[in-house]
């Protein structure tokens, strides 16, 4: 396998650091201790306790921990997985992706040190991205923010994710003539609550496992992160280079001061078309 999930006790986790202290320790991903590279595989622990071993030496890495339990629905392949980008930021749209990946794809996104979109650099987003879009079937949905504020009159942000992840799906499905059995959405709703939002749309994919943080353990997730994240940075170029105009991301104070400069400059009317108009900050701004 090229991918290993196990699930490791406090000790032994200190004991493989210890193990890994001649590797490349790199930045920590949200909820982890820690995350090392080798020049088969890199090895990242969880605050969970689960230890994700990804790349061709996952299996030489992974064995010998006597507690190790395997997760068969991360290693199982073919997997379908989404994510989306852009829900924390005041400016720039909301992008959502589905990805296919098979078992062959593996090595390549080890390679390119596919994770969650957040614990990369954009500069490597950048990068490895056009590979990923290029390498794996996909669907990739941006909902810019005229039509974001729209849409937002009369669904909330949540009822939002749960229709373009399913759009996502839906397309992925056409485009791959069919879906695998293992699904995996990162989850930001309940299951129960997922289906109910989606109740009035003419097609609905079912049979998704709803995992957090599924993006540090499932390749398909990781991967649809990253081709979002790659999407959203695009879309955030050419919006700065048409207004001429430096856009902060996230949704700080550094942000308030953006909105009252940029009206400032463009006027209220244009705040529509870059803003998510019901985050606080437009109130704070203005």
């Amino acid at each position: 396998m090229s991918v290993k999930t196990i699930t490791m006790t406090e000790e032994q986790i200190r004991q493989l650091e210890q193990r890994l202290s001649k590797a490349q320790k790199r930045k920590t991903p949200p909820y982890a201790r820690y995350q090392y590279q080798t020049s088969e595989c890199v090895i990242t622990a969880y605050e969970s306790g689960k230890v994700v071993f990804q790349g061709e030496g996952a299996d030489f890495y992974a064995q010998g921990w006597e507690t190790a339990e395997p997760d068969a629905r991360a290693g199982r392949f073919p997997q379908a997985g989404s994510d989306e980008v852009g829900t924390g930021d005041y400016f720039g749209p909301v992008v959502v992706c589905a990805a296919l990946v098979q078992k062959e794809d593996v090595p390549l996104l080890a390679q390119l040190q596919v994770t969650d979109s957040k614990a990369l650099s954009d500069d490597h987003i950048r990068k490895i991205g056009p590979q990923l879009i290029e390498r794996l079937p996909h669907s990739l949905l941006i909902l810019n923010n005229s039509d974001y504020n729209r849409v937002h009159e009369r669904d909330n942000m949540v009822a939002i994710k749960c229709k373009l992840h399913n759009q996502a799906y839906v397309h992925l499905r056409r485009k791959a003539q069919g879906l695998p059995d293992n699904i995996i959405i990162d989850q930001f709703v309940q299951k129960k609550s997922y289906y109910r939002y989606l109740q009035r749309q003419d097609e609905v994919i079912t049979g998704i496992h709803f995992e957090t943080k599924a993006e540090h353990t499932y390749p398909a997730v990781a991967a649809a992160s990253v081709i979002a994240r790659y999407a959203f940075l695009r879309c955030f170029d050419r919006m700065c280079e048409r207004y001429d105009f430096h856009f902060p991301k996230g949704a700080g104070k550094q942000v308030d001061t953006a909105i009252a400069a940029f009206v400032s400059r463009h006027g209220k009317e244009a705040l529509y078309q870059v803003g998510k108009l019901h985050f606080a900050n437009t109130k704070k701004a203005l």
